[in-house]
């Protein structure tokens, strides 16, 4: 079951952008334009994680909205708002905000904090990772690309899971045998490559999230 955000914004574009990274981190997204619609699809839905709100809307703000909710539930809220005031975010928080974040905001930090909010709330477990299409849980030890379970070895799943802890930064052989290998780097590449060679196979289309970096090592990032 994947979590259900409701993100809700008067600008398209703002929506749009704030989806597209949700979804690449395997979240579903729900839309509102309008603080009157936000509370509509949040009492229709019932099963919404978290609720990303920007203050200033038509019909109804996010303040009025953020009271609505309040009322009735205490379902994580993140406030967007162009103000950048002490006072908007004491209230904020006042009204029982768990994370004030200010326009403009890279799209990458945000959903950072939906994720760490999420986790504080038990909505995420820290034991499963997922990201375009796979799933990896560490305590049952075991991976699912796009539903479908495949068999991993031993090293093959360490090497994925920290590169699926490790999204969008790039790792030297050095750094990945050090976490990986537990052992200190003496020049010997192949048995890297070897591994993540095999990963990538196993993977299927997926595989080609493992980015090379020629001449250091690897990346792994969800276009």
């Amino acid at each position: 079951m994947k979590n259900k955000i409701l993100v809700v914004d008067d600008e398209s574009r703002m929506r749009k952008l704030v989806k597209d990274f949700l979804v690449r981190r395997d979240f579903e997204v729900l839309e509102a334009g309008d603080g009157e619609e936000a509370v509509d699809v949040f009492f229709q839905e019932k099963d919404i994680a978290l609720i990303i709100l920007d203050v200033m809307m038509p019909k109804m703000d996010g303040w009025e909205v953020c009271r609505t909710i309040r009322k009735h539930s205490q379902v994580p809220i993140i406030m967007l708002t162009a103000k950048g005031e002490e006072r908007d975010e004491l209230l904020g928080f006042e009204l029982g905000v768990d994370e004030y974040i200010s326009k403009p905001f890279s799209p990458k930090i945000l959903v950072a904090r939906v994720e760490a909010i999420l986790r504080r709330s038990g909505g995420l477990s820290a034991d499963v990772l997922t990201a375009g299409g796979i799933t990896l849980d560490k305590t049952a030890h075991f991976v699912t690309v796009d539903g479908e379970k495949v068999e991993l070895s031993f090293k093959e799943f360490e090497l994925l899971e920290y590169f699926m802890e490790n999204q969008g930064i790039a790792l030297s052989r050095e750094k990945i045998l050090n976490n990986v290998w537990n052992y200190d780097y003496f020049g010997e590449a192949r048995t890297i490559d070897t591994h993540v060679k095999k990963l990538r196979s196993k993977l299927g289309a997926k595989g080609e999230y493992i980015k090379t970096i020629w001449g250091m090592g690897y990346k792994f990032e969800v276009e």
